[in-house]
């Protein structure tokens, strides 16, 4: 298997650079201004977009990113801070519902329009629009998808 060239290398530890400042960026507009994190606002996203505002604690972790443990670190202390609540699983007793509580949706109403503003003022606007990203992260997304470590 053939090395990065140095241009390639470079590009790639450069996306890398950007990604990781785009999204302190964004975090610490959320954090300054609004009290929570950028973790937090994704996960606040995700209740909210939810069928009654609530999902099982795997499925949240997984649209989120999280492992089980770090989805129970930053749920406890959301639901210290009133935005979350857990609730039982009714068709699994085992389970955990996470639920965003109405001082969590009123908190991502105010904080939305933040991320927003952020969202385009650090990406959109810089590239003039997303339109020419989607066809390339929809490649990138398929090429990781379909990998099969064994025959590499």
């Amino acid at each position: 298997m053939a090395w990065l060239s140095d241009a390639d290398q470079d590009l790639w530890r450069r996306l890398l650079a950007v990604e990781c400042k785009l999204r302190e960026r964004l975090d610490r507009d959320l954090r300054e201004l609004h009290g929570i994190s950028l973790g937090d606002y994704d996960v606040l996203v995700h209740l909210a977009d939810a069928a009654g505002g609530s999902l099982r604690m795997s499925e949240l972790a997984d649209r989120v990113l999280l492992s089980r443990s770090g989805i129970t670190r930053r749920l406890d202390r959301l639901v210290t801070g009133g935005l979350v609540s857990r609730l039982p699983c009714v068709d699994d007793r085992r389970g955990a519902l996470a639920h965003i509580t109405a001082e969590g949706r009123l908190r991502l109403r105010e904080a939305a329009p933040t991320h927003v503003a952020g969202v385009r003022r650090y990406l959109v606007d810089p590239l003039g629009g997303l339109a020419g990203l989607a066809p390339g992260l929809d490649r990138i997304e398929a090429a990781v998808d379909s990998v099969d470590l064994r025959v590499l």
